[in-house]
């Protein structure tokens, strides 16, 4: 992504409502550090996640700053919109905390109501405390997802590029399906399918592919390995397709000849468990409703025990190593479903004792009226060999 991908108009009403934001929280400044913060206001697409960087936002209309690493700076000058860059680093080792405490003094922070995000993987523990020790009574709250509540609905802009990924995903799987065959190392597989995304136009998905068969087909998030397809295995893949990093995610279950009963029957029950969430999903809801529609039905079947994370997610712009949105459909979830969402379906059935496990995965957009589901594969058991 970069600030070509959307107007102008719509990167600056996007600042308008994360300003509004700050001030209905009754702060006068976010520091903000979540690269999915700083790409739906910027555009920015660089890879200084890696490093300490933020986007300090005023409420007021006054021009926001970037503080990135100097390596990042003209991938920022040139495809991200920003008022003020500031850098650290360079030619020689420079401390990124001193550089932030200079620029927040300049901005009169300390004198201010602060809130800042503390992402779960993008901020080191120890530029945290130092980051707080500075402000001081400065800071105020750390209201981490300010911003990301915001953006899961989703702009027309931005569903066009989720249903882009949709299609690659589904075409992905069509090559997947095509090099399911007996002797095939799972690594292999995996290798036409990236193939397969990049050459659509995918970029590098957050997150990596699972695939897992046979005894390892208990794996809820495993990774391809060396192992070979055999004849009777039941397997599972997950990936994401990622156009523009507004990523589309899909998962099926296959099996390399004819499947066992019971293969078939674990089969059904989460596909039912999935039709049972996508009948609730509609806007106005409750997170929770579509999980214990899918709890119910996998309770029903005396599974409950191997429902071994949760039934689905929002879907936001991925930045490794994830690419959820706070909406969670499981216990305890806060959040109601609105028109313009896009949330994964995906109750699973891991059992480790009899080394089997199912998970089926599909896309769907939140309608006033219902689900949109995004995905065009039949949801079927894939047989292969």
């Amino acid at each position: 992504m970069s600030k070509a991908d959307f107007s102008s108009a719509e990167f600056a009403a996007r600042l308008q409502r994360v300003r509004q934001a700050i001030a209905a929280a009754e702060l006068d400044w976010m520091v903000l550090f979540h690269p999915v913060s700083i790409h739906w206001l910027t555009g920015s697409d660089a890879k200084s996640y890696q490093a300490f960087q933020c986007l300090i936002v005023s409420a007021e209309d006054r021009p926001g700053v970037m503080l990135t690493r100097e390596s990042e700076r003209y991938e920022f000058e040139q495809d991200a919109l920003i008022d003020q860059l500031e850098t650290w680093g360079g030619a020689e080792p420079e401390d990124p905390i001193d550089v932030f405490e200079r620029i927040a003094g300049r901005l009169g922070l300390k004198r201010g109501r602060v809130g800042m995000e503390v992402p779960a993987y993008y901020l080191h523990p120890h530029h945290y405390m130092r980051v707080k020790t500075f402000l001081g009574a400065a800071l105020k709250a750390e209201p981490s997802n300010l911003v990301h509540d915001l953006k899961m609905v989703k702009s027309p802009a931005e569903l066009a590029y989720v249903r882009q990924s949709a299609r690659i995903a589904d075409e992905a799987l069509e090559v997947f399906v095509a090099h399911l065959n007996e002797g095939t190392a799972e690594l292999a597989i995996a290798g036409e399918v990236y193939a397969a995304l990049l050459k659509r136009g995918s970029g590098l998905p957050a997150s990596t592919l699972n695939l897992v068969s046979g005894e390892r087909s208990c794996f809820s998030h495993g990774a391809p390995t060396e192992r070979r397809l055999r004849q009777g295995d039941f397997g599972n893949v997950e990936y994401g397709a990622a156009f523009k990093r507004y990523t589309a995610t899909i998962g099926r279950q296959f099996c390399m000849g004819m499947p066992t009963p019971r293969m078939n029957e674990l089969h059904a029950i989460a596909l039912e468990a999935a039709d049972a969430m996508i009948g609730e999903i509609r806007d106005g809801v409750p997170a929770l409703a579509p999980h214990e529609a899918a709890k119910r039905v996998i309770g029903r079947e005396g599974l409950d025990r191997y429902r071994i994370h949760t039934s689905g997610y929002g879907l936001a712009p991925g930045f490794p190593p994830s690419w959820g949105e706070p909406v969670n459909m499981f216990g305890g979830a806060t959040y109601t479903l609105r028109a313009g969402m896009v949330v994964s379906v995906e109750p699973p059935i891991f059992i480790g004792e009899e080394g089997l496990g199912v998970r089926l995965i599909d896309n769907v957009l939140v309608t006033a009226t219902g689900a949109e589901l995004l995905s065009r594969q039949p949801r079927g058991l894939i047989m292969a060999g």
